[in-house]
């Protein structure tokens, strides 16, 4: 079986999934990440859904992240996408400044098929994505096993490549220092966790190497210029299937879901609430991961797996010890964390 995984997103693009069917106040548009991944979504979802309304013709875009082209549409009363993937933090805010609709989940299904986390008033979470950390056992003589075993220079010399943010780092930061996963938000919501952060990172600041792009921990890590990194798990599966032979930690991973949401006033606000009902379902989220190495939201999906995919995925055993993102407490202190954070940078 081939397998495709995710890209980085490319430049806005447009793709129309040209098939002859019924009309609609315009056509059906569906907004996505781009690249590999939304082509995995086509082959999944799109032209699925598309033959079972009776071969309808639906319109793609790359969707780049962020409120502000959502913003304009709302504003303007000129709606042109309906379904769109989104960010649990901009799911969040969205939501809650009306940009989004709020779905009824009685016509999507039901939010019985999902796991807890995927359910939102205005969003059903589809994507299960997660960020650990690995190596390359080629250049360490023993692995290591956790964040402790990352924060310990004398035993694994050499730089760690973290990303260059304060979500999931400072969260890290914590799990290192001792902090339980359940207690993390607790202790990072206080002046006191938070300076615990900070000082923790101050262990191995001179050790590390910030990446931007989810590309380059599996560079530095082929050159060597890192011991060890953060990274997505799709990115460090990418690399083996493309060859290397890396080591990715699943315990104390931080996840987060993307999810499907629906543009308020979408002239296809019925059609949008079939599609996110069928996308909810198990048959295409379990043949999802066949594709690109991302986890179901649907119970049912994620028994389904194979056992040889679903030990690259944020999904059953891996998911044991593992930390779901807050997207609520970056939402409310993402401003006032970063400000600190670009201070301790700059010193």
């Amino acid at each position: 079986m081939s397998i495709r995984w995710k890209s980085l997103i490319a430049g806005l693009g447009v793709t129309v999934l040209a098939l002859p069917g019924l009309a609609q106040a315009r056509d059906f548009t569906i907004a996505s990440w781009g690249g590999n991944y939304q082509d995995a979504q086509r082959s999944v979802y799109f032209a699925p859904f598309a033959k079972s309304q009776g071969d309808i013709r639906i319109l793609e875009e790359t969707y780049l992240g962020g409120l502000a082209q959502i913003k304009a549409m709302v504003e303007t009363g000129n709606v042109t996408w309906d379904v769109l993937m989104i960010e649990r933090s901009d799911l969040i805010v969205g939501c809650d400044e009306g940009l989004l609709e709020e779905l009824d989940w009685e016509a999507v299904g039901g939010e019985d098929q999902l796991v807890p986390q995927a359910v939102h008033p205005c969003g059903a979470g589809n994507v299960v994505i997660s960020t650990g950390f690995a190596y390359d056992p080629s250049r360490v003589k023993e692995a290591p096993k956790d964040y402790a075993d990352f924060w310990n220079v004398e035993k694994w010399p050499g730089k760690r490549g973290l990303r260059a943010i304060p979500k999931s780092t400072l969260e890290l930061a914590l799990i290192a220092d001792g902090v339980p996963l359940e207690q993390v938000y607790e202790v990072l919501a206080t002046p006191e966790g938070l300076d615990r952060a900070f000082a923790k990172l101050d262990e191995i600041k001179p050790h590390i190497q910030f990446w931007e792009a989810g590309a380059q921990p599996v560079e530095w890590l082929a050159a060597g210029d890192v011991v060890m990194s953060t990274a997505y798990n799709g990115r460090i599966a990418l690399a083996n299937a493309e060859g290397r032979d890396l080591a990715f930690v699943w315990a104390d991973h931080t996840y987060s879901i993307d999810s499907w949401a629906i543009v308020a006033d979408s002239p296809n606000k019925e059609l949008a609430m079939e599609f996110i009902k069928f996308a909810n379902t198990p048959e295409p989220q379990a043949e999802f991961p066949k594709h690109i190495p991302y986890g179901p939201t649907n119970k049912q999906a994620a028994e389904m797996l194979d056992p040889t995919v679903s030990e690259m995925l944020p999904a059953g055993a891996n998911m044991e010890r593992s930390l779901l993102i807050d997207e609520q407490f970056w939402a409310d202190n993402v401003d006032r964390i970063t400000e600190r954070w670009n201070a301790w940078i700059a010193q």
